[in-house]
This record gives C-alpha cells, structure tokens and sequence, in this order.
C-alpha cells in the first residue's frame, strides 16, 4: 500500500504532535507515526517544567486551556545547602515563570487535538525504515495492522526519540556525535502525598543530590542522586524516604510530606548532541538529535523549539518557496542546544557528588552556590536559563 504526504513525521511524542499541528495551522498536511501505544504513550509519566516560551506557544496555538486551568505557575526555585534554602525568584530576576504541567498531559491534549482534527495519526507502527533520504521524495517504509505500507514524503521529521530511526538512517561518517556519561543516576519515586513544598527544591548535601517537585496536589515527583548501576530493589521504602529526608534536611521548620510510594526506577544521565541535525530529506527534534541531563528540566523544552523551527522553515518553503530557513535549520537549533546543554551540565556539576571528589571540590560547589544565590547577576543568569531562552536566541 502507498500513501502520499508532504512531511512524514515519525514518533508522536510531545515533539512530533506539536509538529503536526502546527504544520496544520499553515494548511501543510503530515501523517504521524508512533511504534507505541496511544495508551502507553498518554501514561507515561515524564518532566513537567515548561518554560515561558513552551507555554506561551501552546496557549497561542489554542492548546493551553487544560494546561491553564490543571497547571501550576511557580515563580521560583529553591537552592537548599548547608541546612538553608535560597529562592531564586524568577519574575524579579528574569521577568518570566515556569509551568508545571506533566507531559504525558501534554500529550493527551495533543493527541486528541490531532485526532479530533482529522490529522493521520498511527499507532503500533513496526518495521520503520527509510528510503530515498536525500531525493526530493524519500519514503518511510513500516507496517500497520500487519500490512505493509509506503509512505512517500517531501520531508521527514524524526522526533522519535534517543533511539531513533530517522537519525540511524544517516550516515555514520556524516554525523558527529557528542556525548559524555555521568557517574550517577537518579532513584526516582512517585509519592502519594500533599506537596512538601510550593516550589521545585534542589538540594546539595555530602550525601548526594535531592530534588522534590510537583506533579499534582495528591502526587509529587523526588529523586535522589544514586549509583546508576544500582538495583532498585535493593532501595525499600522506607530507605528512600529516610534519605531524602536526610539530604533535605533544613534548618527553618520545613518538613518533608509522606505517604505511600507508587513508583520508582533509576535513571541514568547523560548529554548528548548530534550535528548536523539534518541530512537530505531528514530533519531531526528532540531527543532524536540531542539529549540533556534532566537537572535543568530542558529535554522538552528544547524539542519545543526545535518544532517550531522546523515548522516556521517548512511554512517558508511552502507558502513563499524559500528554502533559506530549511537549509539554516541544525545551525539555528545547535546554537540554542548547546546552549542548553552547558546551562544543564552546570546545574548538574554544581549540585551532583562525584566519585572522585575530594574536600577541594566540594568546597568549590558550596561557594558556586553561595556565589549564584547572593550574586544578582548570577542569580539572573540561572534564572533566565531555567525559564527558557528566546526562541530566536542567537
């Protein structure tokens, strides 16, 4: 079976759906392609920080009235070390919040906004590969209900993710890969309890990282910093928390809510960057092209921007036939990935116990950090980062 579209998106995470509409909004039909479930994909629960810009273009785009009503606006962050909490206020220092709003919520309004529009939009795909990438008509090849199918594109967009198709489809000798591996994980549990806190809270302790933040007013996201090899199982319950209590403790009346654990893994953490971010036909977004550690909450947020550059880029080929802004793509999302990367690698470098550390550099983070939370201008530059760049930042 042969099917025929202008941009054949491949993964329906937050990336690949916004993608699709926005496409739709400029009159620009796609088909979207996820190897999952709509069910897997609507339950699996991930980062919920957006920045000002992610927010903003959703609410712009029609998107946002759930977000809006069921979100939390946080206005800051607390940096907590030496028993003391340092809020980092955003609106003072960089005029802009963050959004709390799960992305697996994100990905139910967009789902059904696709689906709702008409848009073409398939689940349990297997067997994706591509043809053709650097012709005027490259093709995705893939199955549906057991029956092979062709789909002819003008343009791929590959927002599927780490293990991507449509990055593995480029050359090896034409892409370089970035990527450095961090000695720890993070031991992250889901909590049935009130919020401990009405803010995100990082904590550097001689124990390790903590972070307590907010899914909802019944379940909070925590994590702590752990060997990434380590096994789950070895971690009770009552372990975790008497952990995070540990590393969270504070010297001001502060204290940690608990309750039942509904969930827990370990992650492991790493940064990685693939340049170029185009090859022929193949356009790649999100973690597909690049891959952030989750302590500055980014991972969405720059696949947000890459789509949207994506989108703006094929609106010009289209609509006006400029092709200037197709061709300038990985050069305008990599500067803003980087970007991102370093303000991500930072946060994590300051706030993270390494193997190898020794009293030197723990005193050299402890005076990072008392330098961030009493210097202005470093307070505003973790600010400005934390709530997102422009998206034409250059």
């Amino acid at each position: 079976m042969n099917m025929r579209t202008r941009v054949g998106i491949i993964g329906a995470g937050p990336a690949g759906l916004l993608l699709s509409l926005l496409l739709s909004r400029e009159g620009i039909d796609s088909v979207v392609l996820e190897n999952r479930s709509r069910e897997e994909i609507e339950s699996t629960i991930r980062a919920a920080v957006l920045e000002q810009g992610t927010v903003n273009l959703i609410t712009e785009m029609g998107l946002g009235e759930r977000m809006q009503r069921e979100g939390f606006v946080h206005d800051g962050i607390e940096l907590r070390f030496n028993g003391y909490g340092h809020r980092i206020d955003f609106p003072a220092l960089a005029g802009r919040s963050i959004m709390i709003y799960p992305q697996h919520e994100i990905i139910k309004d967009l789902v059904t906004t696709r689906l709702a529009e008409g848009g073409p939009l398939f689940f349990n795909v297997k067997d994706v590969h591509l043809s053709d990438v650097t012709s005027e008509q490259p093709v995705i090849h893939f199955s549906h209900e057991n029956k092979p199918i062709e789909l002819h594109c003008d343009f791929i967009a590959g927002c599927d993710g780490s293990h991507s198709v449509a990055r593995n489809s480029i050359p090896a000798d034409v892409q370089r890969v970035f990527s450095r591996s961090y000695p720890f994980g993070w031991l992250g549990i889901l909590i049935q309890a009130p919020p401990s806190s009405s803010e995100l809270i990082y904590s550097y302790h001689e124990r390790g990282f903590a972070l307590i933040s907010t899914r909802s007013m019944e379940i909070q996201r925590m994590y702590l910093q752990c060997d990434p090899q380590d096994d789950i199982a070895r971690w009770s319950d009552e372990m975790i928390l008497e952990e995070l209590q540990m590393r969270l403790t504070s010297k001001d009346a502060w204290k940690l809510l608990t309750g039942p654990i509904i969930q827990k893994s370990i992650l492991g953490m790493r940064s990685m960057v693939v340049e170029p971010m185009q090859y022929g036909r193949i356009f790649l977004a999100g973690d597909a092209a690049h891959i952030v550690p989750p302590t500055g909450a980014k991972g969405l947020n720059l696949a947000v921007a890459d789509v949207r550059h994506l989108a703006r880029a094929l609106t010009a080929f289209y609509n006006k036939s400029q092709s200037e802004l197709l061709e300038a793509y990985s050069a305008t999302c990599l500067r803003r990935v980087w970007r991102t990367e370093y303000f991500s690698w930072w946060m994590t470098s300051m706030l993270h116990r390494f193997p190898e550390d020794d009293a030197f550099q723990q005193h050299m983070q402890l005076a990072q950090l008392t330098y961030t939370v009493n210097s202005k201008a470093a307070a505003t530059s973790l600010a400005e980062s934390y709530t997102g760049l422009p998206f034409d930042f250059d």
